[in-house]
């Protein structure tokens, strides 16, 4: 009966499905960050990376940007009006897609993950140059969860941890 017994545990062992999880990775480290617009300013509330056919955007509350130094890092929580999206195209995507009062036909949005969770943190820094006083503002992301809604999958290898810097005036 044992040996049934070990027999059976054995092939219900050896039978299991891990599912086979599939980490997805997500780089946009060479990617630069753009904007609507020839500058930035404390209302830009859109950001972005493209890389080929991929998007990651970046929807700040308005007001998160502030031209004034921080005392290191201030955390965003995502969540309402602050959302990180990962798009992927039909084809290559440009400037023009994000930024066009009425958006290109072409390319089509194939898949948008919306992340779930996760910390926008930004640090702002005073730069003068001469008279001239601007706002260096760094954002990086942390703690980011997408989640794929088709088939629930989440992706672990999100590398994006400096999204960029942005300066306003």
């Amino acid at each position: 009966m044992k040996k049934i017994l070990i027999l059976f545990i054995s092939a219900m062992l050896y039978s299991c499905d891990d599912g086979d999880l599939q980490i997805e990775t997500i780089n946009f480290d060479d990617s630069t960050i753009q904007f609507c617009g020839s500058q930035a300013t404390t209302s830009t509330s859109l950001l972005f990376k493209i890389n080929g056919e991929e998007a990651l955007l970046l929807s700040l509350k308005e007001g998160m940007l502030k031209n004034e130094a921080s005392q290191g890092e201030i955390a965003y929580p995502i969540s309402g009006d602050t959302k990180v999206t990962y798009r992927i195209f039909s084809d290559k995507v440009t400037k023009n897609y994000f930024c066009d009062a009425i958006p290109p036909i072409a390319p089509t949005v194939v898949e948008e993950i919306v992340a779930q969770k996760g910390t926008v943190y930004i640090t702002t820094t005073q730069k003068t140059e001469g008279e001239a006083v601007s706002y260096e503002h760094l954002i990086r992301l942390g703690d980011i969860t997408l989640l794929n809604n088709s088939n629930d999958q989440r992706i672990t290898d999100l590398r994006i941890n400096n999204f960029g810097t942005v300066t306003t005036k």
